[in-house]
């Protein structure tokens, strides 16, 4: 199979699909790989490298999207992105749909057959593909901050954990899955006064029991989310629902609880974010004051640290990668309906129900058009 390899175009985005390891191993499976020229700058990695792997260069990325087979990228694809997609070429990526309705327009039209890495799911009921970035995410949500709570950044002034005599920050955490347990840790370590809230009493005992009296595990409902958001100077939205648009926990009357100059980083962003007055903003301009609070709504945030996050995602999505290219699309689907649940665009289709539903489209399955060739 050959598969092309563009340049992230999102703003701010210097991850790679494949690292030049990757490329190797899948040249040395009997593969073809193209990568765009200096596609690999963002990680430190020159052509050279590349062609080392196995890999050919392409000068433009129209060569790649009009040959490949399949396209391996890190982001959703741009729209103009889109438009050059082809009937039934593959595109693996993250797509994030659910608060995108451009983008799943462009994508039916275009014909493609597009697998979500944050839709696949491993035998016990995880997203393998999801977690790696998840726990670089919950990590750079409290750092990014504790930044923003410095003063000359607009924030409260606050040294996350504090010093003798004087209070830590007040660090909630909203959601205990794999970014809440990574903000977790991180916060924590830094001292702060750590609390999450969870509407799962069972993930609570086992953050518990993690953690000892280090944390302060609370149930989420509507008394305490608003009892601890107020009092919070740090607040991190790490709420999921698969595939779906993130719920809104965080309502703006929440916010204009908040002391002036506290902070929210809302990781839930890029599908849709779950507080009411969150908006995408990007590395370059990551903050936005709203009710006198800090925003940070970053939506490729491991997108800063494109090193750690390339190597990172790539040894989890690569044996993927490899089953589509060693069995093809229809095999490597069928065989696996774990990872036929990432499958959300197919020939003009919605296949992923909770976007189906949002926005209108109907929905078929994805097991139901594989079968149907």
């Amino acid at each position: 199979m050959l598969i092309g390899v563009p340049k992230e175009i999102k703003p701010d985005e210097y991850r790679i699909g494949l690292t030049p390891e990757s490329v190797l191993a899948l040249t040395e499976a009997g593969h073809e790989v193209m990568i765009l020229t200096e596609a690999g700058h963002g990680i430190g990695k020159t052509d050279e490298e590349y062609i080392n792997s196995g890999a050919v260069i392409a000068e433009t990325r129209e060569e790649i999207f009009d040959r490949a087979e399949m396209i391996i990228k890190v982001k959703e694809p741009q729209l103009d992105e889109c438009a050059l997609l082809k009937e039934d070429q593959i595109l693996f990526t993250y797509l994030h749909l659910a608060p995108d309705p451009e983008q799943i327009k462009a994508l039916i039209a275009s014909g493609s057959k597009a697998i979500a890495y944050e839709s696949v799911k491993a035998n016990d009921g995880s997203y393998p593909l999801l977690t790696p970035m998840s726990e670089v995410a919950g990590r750079m949500a409290v750092q990014a901050g504790a930044s923003c709570l410095e003063k000359a950044k607009g924030g409260r002034g606050l040294l996350m954990g504090g010093v003798t005599g004087v209070e830590p920050a007040k660090v909630v955490v909203i959601g205990g899955g794999v970014v809440g347990i990574n903000a977790i840790e991180i916060a924590i370590g830094m001292q702060a006064n750590v609390t999450v809230l969870d509407k799962s009493a069972r993930r609570l005992d086992y953050l518990e029991s993690v953690f000892g009296d280090r944390l302060n595990a609370v149930l989420a409902n509507d008394q305490n989310n608003r009892a601890f958001i107020e009092a919070a100077d740090l607040v991190i939205g790490a709420v999921l629902i698969p595939g779906a648009s993130a719920p809104k926990i965080i309502s703006r009357k929440m916010i204009k609880s908040m002391k002036p100059g506290s902070v929210i980083v809302d990781v839930a962003i890029d599908q849709g974010g779950c507080c009411e007055t969150s908006r995408p903003t990007t590395h370059s301009e990551p903050t936005y004051l709203e009710e006198d609070v800090i925003h940070y709504c970053v939506a490729n945030m491991p997108g800063a640290v494109p090193l750690t996050s390339a190597y990172a995602l790539n040894e989890v999505t690569l044996p993927y990668i490899l089953k589509l290219a060693n069995n093809g699309f229809k095999d490597a689907l069928r065989d696996d309906p774990g990872f036929c649940e990432g499958l959300s665009v197919c020939n003009g289709h919605l296949t992923i129900a909770a976007v189906a539903e949002e926005h209108g489209y109907e929905y078929i399955s994805p097991m139901e058009l594989i079968n149907q060739g």
